[in-house]
């Protein structure tokens, strides 16, 4: 019997010493998991904590947007194209009016323009036909070198140009804009639910058709002016010459004055004969004259 309770007291002592270790560790685990744990609720203690949510206002939003679409729809394009407007004016002394006016028509046709309006003056002293002519921007510069060389002399000559790039894309710009507002009140007007509400935006959208019509208009105006240069032409012809410049003999010289002279003899007796009415009051004026002298010698007798 002893040999058989040796072996089992020792079994039971080994089991004893193997279930204290266990119950050691399992409180060293208890220990590091509650120390884990305070760790860790102290940190998040000493975390800051996240920043608050900023409202934004809705119209930065909506603004915001815009511009996004915008950037979606139009793509950028970093290569301006220069908008210059070349106008001109000319004035050519020639020696006959209508030899000039064939040629001109000859050079306008040769270099693709057109005459928009023509006008022509006679007088006792010359003649003169103006020309407002329309040319291809490319043809500007050809039509003036023919009108110089082939006509006849110069007079006076003044070319202009106007770079009007900076108001044609801020036009381009303000228009591609209101026109992507127009677009987002015809899709409010389509979900409105009152019908002030749709007033209001049925106002607005006229406002921005109305702007945008006139922006159109204005960008089709540039267009034009650039494409097709203007030139203000006036021939002229002197008719009377004048006794200091004229290089003609003595005889022409005494006909030209004597007739200078008759139409200033002319020109004055009809300007006499315009003061008749004053003249058929004088008659008047004497007779009240009259009558108030002799009243007064009666009243001086009288007395």
């Amino acid at each position: 019997m002893k040999k058989i309770f040796i072996p089992l007291f020792l079994l039971i002592l080994i089991n004893c010493n193997k279930s204290g270790n266990q119950q050691e560790v399992k409180s060293d685990l208890v220990e590091i998991i509650s120390e884990d744990k305070i760790m860790s609720s102290a940190a998040d203690m000493n975390e800051p904590p996240p920043p608050p949510l900023q409202e934004v206002p809705i119209s930065e939003v909506s603004a915001k947007a815009v511009n996004a679409s915008s950037n979606i729809s139009t793509p950028q394009n970093n290569v301006i194209v220069k908008k210059i407007i070349k106008n001109g004016e000319l004035e050519i002394q020639v020696g006959n009016i209508k030899k000039a006016y064939q040629q001109v028509n000859e050079i306008v046709k040769s270099n693709n323009a057109y005459i928009q309006t023509e006008r022509f003056n006679n007088t006792d002293i010359d003649e003169k036909q103006f020309f407002t002519i329309r040319v291809p921007h490319k043809n500007f510069d050809a039509l003036i070198n023919s009108f110089s060389n082939g006509i006849g002399s110069v007079l006076s000559k003044n070319i202009a140009s106007d770079d009007v790039t900076e108001e044609y894309t801020d036009v381009s710009i303000k228009l591609d804009n209101k026109k992507i507002y127009l677009e987002k009140y015809r899709d409010m007007l389509r979900s409105a639910k009152t019908t002030k509400d749709m007033l209001e935006i049925q106002e607005n959208i006229r406002e921005l058709e109305d702007e945008i019509d006139v922006a159109e208009g204005r960008l089709r105006f540039i267009d034009d002016r650039v494409n097709y240069s203007t030139l203000n032409l006036m021939l002229y012809k002197e008719k009377v010459r004048s006794s200091a410049t004229s290089k003609i003999g003595f005889g022409s010289r005494f006909g030209d004055s004597f007739t200078e002279g008759w139409n200033s003899f002319v020109a004055f007796f009809l300007g006499i004969i315009s003061f008749w009415p004053f003249f058929l009051l004088i008659p008047v004026v004497v007779l009240i004259w009259k009558k108030w002298r002799n009243g007064k010698r009666k009243s001086i007798d009288n007395n």
